[in-house]
């Protein structure tokens, strides 16, 4: 379909509530193909639909970055069934460029989602897969991975996106 701008930090629609998908309608087999065009051209292994100004429950993910077609997992109104184990990795974010900071995020998700035809699934994923789900599901409910950080590692971090915007980066 097309490539479209990304939303940076700052701008309201991140934080803003998204709406359920209830039908195909609407124009949802477009939005996912947009998607999925711009995360690969970004390149990023996943983006949700704010981070393209389009406040509905619609994320994609993908962790071959648009080297396997078969790889892309399409998020439709995501809910965390259960998580375990934790890991911490290093994480960024493209509606937040040139910060990543470590964050704890659990090692192993259950996301139960609907895909492009709104059928109804659960997805596992472990390490990075987990990492993904977690990252685009709360881009949804309007969390940044900067809001995860804590204490000083957090104000630091918060600082230094400040700083950038405004010297003009973003």
């Amino acid at each position: 379909m097309s490539i479209r701008d990304l939303v940076r930090w700052g701008d309201v629609r991140l934080l803003a509530e998204n709406e359920e998908v209830a039908s195909a309608d609407g124009g949802l087999a477009g939005l996912v193909a947009d998607l999925v065009d711009t995360c690969h051209a970004a390149p990023g292994v996943g983006l949700a639909a704010p981070q393209i100004g389009v406040n509905r429950r619609v994320a994609v993910v993908d962790l071959s970055v648009g080297e396997d077609a078969s790889a892309i997992i399409v998020l439709v109104n995501p809910v965390i069934l259960s998580t375990s184990g934790e890991q911490k990795e290093e994480e960024g974010c493209l509606s937040v460029p040139d910060v990543s900071e470590i964050v704890v995020r659990p090692a192993r998700v259950v996301v139960r989602a609907a895909d492009a035809d709104l059928q109804v699934r659960e997805v596992e994923g472990s390490g990075l897969l987990a990492r993904a789900l977690c990252h685009e599901t709360d881009h949804l409910n309007g969390v940044l991975f900067v809001d995860r950080l804590r204490g000083l590692k957090r104000e630091m971090t918060w600082k230094k996106i400040e700083r950038r915007r405004a010297r003009g980066v973003w």
